[in-house]
């Protein structure tokens, strides 16, 4: 036998095993293919699971589940029924429900869709003892949330009912399932919502479900989703509320040594347990039409102000980093800077004395500063270079980005550069001088609260920091590695102390000095935006607004604060009592400055409020 004929036959054989093999396979599973086909004309029906539970940092309970019931119909198996009578049951009006129904034909003749939802079990259970009566709708259990917190709205979130969008986007969606819709219940939507049952029935030849197949041996139970336990003390984040009554800005409290957010206040706010039940879109649309309290607005990630005096730590840092000042450069200042024609004034108190930075920072001196950051950027060939570098050296500390926090909204802020100013002046036509605002934190320089504390975080940690974040541990899974590594600044360790002492004079000597509290070493840094309004017609000025940013204590340090009031006054009439308190109850679990307590709360704006215009110029 030639070689090829040999080939030609081993090539037959193993053809044949082959065929032999496969026939030996579709006998063996030839069930298994019957039975994925009987399911494939089974009617479905999935099972939702509990979403996961919402915990603090010290394991109380914020959110967790409910039952709900909501009113289902499959088209197909409609016919006549009292449309009044299951109307007057359901509390809703006739053009609502045949919207919902003609909008449920649209969808699926023969899937379910919901026409009603969220009612409570006292509510739903009249139409339990009679919707044999109305063929081809059915009730339909699922969870809605429960709130054991009147608190921290704008980091809880709340659910709202899948969209079109959603549904042809992601499978695991079906009509009338809740998804996040904001805060933590929309960032960990994925991790919250579980993984949901199904059942499996037989149907007759009206398509209607009888019987479970096979007893329901190919059913499965619904995977609750997973607990969260979030960083945020609620008992801090109450005590905020209660100081932040009568007032709009936010508050933000950060673990320098983690990251970990403790508190995250934007007032006014709301009951998160106003979005349960079946006024949610009523109740959401009274909020969004709030232009002057904006309640949904989280003025602690969205808001962008300029950053005012805190930022001339920044500035102070930069200065020494590249050697334009040293801890021994002086500057004297006449109540004030002159640039060209303007004079900006200075309340530090020099008058005609030379300003350290050791007293610059505790009294703001706004000269120091500004030539401070005048010789930053002149220390560079051109001022386009020397703007790109400080540029550069300010968004090392998060400022002019995305902190990437896990929250699913954020603004950047601002922080310009060579190329802003370009197109602000136009291509070099245009010096430092032009730009002498950035040096006291005014300008074209915008911040979110957040990213101030974030700042402060850095300062504190003398050049490095966690990003922000919420989610402190999450059941049988661990938090983004983002969150566990930290992101150095461009400025050396080095150079951070004597800031940190000018900002611990700040409560010694400075702007803050009659805001202090025993035992414990704060180091702060006031800060004040002028604010106008139009009223009649004309520019009125109102009272500024109040900003502060602060760690504590001063060699270790365990919490950083960061608030801003809008027409709280001067940063140390109004935010530095605030941050005094919260450091204070945080540290020491009780507050000694009653008189500071006294005073923030009875410290009502409301009255200035309601001449308020948003879009205000601010100044230093």
């Amino acid at each position: 036998m030639s070689k090829q004929t040999k080939i030609v036959l081993l090539f037959f054989v193993l053809l044949f095993f082959l065929i032999l093999a496969r026939l030996s396979q579709l006998q063996l599973y030839e069930n298994s293919y019957k039975t994925l086909a009987k399911i494939n004309s089974l009617i479905k029906e999935k099972i939702p699971a509990p979403r996961g539970k919402i915990y603090d940092r010290n394991g109380k309970l914020l959110v967790s589940n409910q039952p709900v019931y909501s009113l289902y119909v499959i088209p197909s198996q409609l016919s006549s029924f009292d449309t009044i009578k299951l109307l007057n049951i359901l509390h809703i009006d006739k053009e609502t429900f045949l919207n919902k129904l003609e909008k449920a034909k649209k969808y699926s003749l023969y899937k379910a869709s919901p026409v009603s939802e969220q009612y409570f079990i006292d509510e739903i259970a009249p139409l339990k003892e009679i919707i044999y009566q109305f063929p081809g709708f059915f009730i339909k259990k699922s969870h809605t949330r429960k709130y054991h917190t009147t608190h921290a709205a704008n980091i809880l979130g709340y659910l709202h009912e899948v969209g079109p969008v959603l549904l042809k986007k992601d499978a695991f969606y079906e009509p009338g399932d809740l998804t996040g819709a904001s805060g933590i219940e929309k960032y960990y939507e994925t991790i919250l919502r579980g993984k949901k049952g199904v059942r499996y029935y037989n149907r007759d030849k009206l398509n209607r479900k009888t019987s479970p197949y096979l007893n329901g041996k190919w059913d499965s139970l619904p995977v609750p989703g997973k607990d969260i336990h979030l960083s945020i003390d609620i008992e801090l984040q109450a005590f905020i509320d209660t100081l932040m009554q009568g007032k709009h800005g936010a508050v933000v409290v950060l673990n320098p040594e983690n990251g970990e957010i403790l508190s995250l206040v934007s007032a006014p706010g709301y009951d998160p347990a106003v979005f349960t039940g079946r006024n949610k879109q009523l109740i959401l649309k009274s909020l969004l039409q709030d232009k002057l309290n904006k309640p949904l607005y989280d003025r602690s990630i969205l808001g962008t102000y300029p950053p005012g005096s805190p930022f001339k730590l920044i500035n102070a840092l930069v200065g020494l980093q590249t050697g334009a000042v040293t801890a021994s450069t002086y500057y004297i200042c006449h109540h004030g800077f002159r640039y060209g024609n303007r004079f900006m004034r200075c309340h530090c108190g020099a008058n005609g004395r030379p300003v350290h930075l050791n007293y610059a920072i505790p009294y703001s001196c706004n000269t120091f500063f500004s030539k401070t950051y005048l010789k930053i950027l002149d220390s560079y060939p051109n001022p386009r270079i020397g703007i790109q570098k400080w540029s550069e050296y300010v968004k090392s500390f998060g400022l002019g980005n995305y902190l990437g926090v896990d929250l699913p909204t954020g603004r950047k802020g601002n922080v310009p550069d060579s190329t802003y100013y370009n197109r602000f002046f136009g291509n070099k036509r245009w010096r430092s001088m032009y730009t002498i605002s950035n040096g006291i934190g005014q300008g074209q320089i915008l911040v979110t609260p957040i990213q101030m504390a974030n700042m402060t975080a850095a300062i504190a940690n003398k050049g490095y920091y966690y990003i922000p974040h919420l989610a402190k541990k999450i059941e049988n899974d661990s938090i983004s590695e983002k969150f566990k590594t930290p992101k150095k600044t461009l400025i050396d360790t080095s150079y951070f102390e004597p800031v940190i002492q000018g900002m611990w004079k700040v409560y010694t000597h400075g702007t803050a000095r009659f805001n202090r509290v025993k035992d414990i070493e704060i180091c702060g840094k006031t800060g004040t935006s002028e604010n106008y309004a139009r009223i009649d017609g004309k520019k009125i000025q109102l009272p500024d607004h109040s900003i502060f940013v602060a760690f504590a204590p001063k060699d270790k340090p365990e919490i950083v604060v960061s608030i801003f009031i809008e027409n709280g006054g001067y940063g140390s009439v109004l935010a530095s009592p605030i941050a005094t308190l919260i450091i204070e109850k945080y540290l020491k679990g009780r507050i000694t400055r009653t008189d500071l307590y006294n005073r923030v709360i009875a410290t009502d704006l409301n009255e200035i409020y309601k001449y308020k215009t948003y879009g205000t110029v601010q100044k230093n």
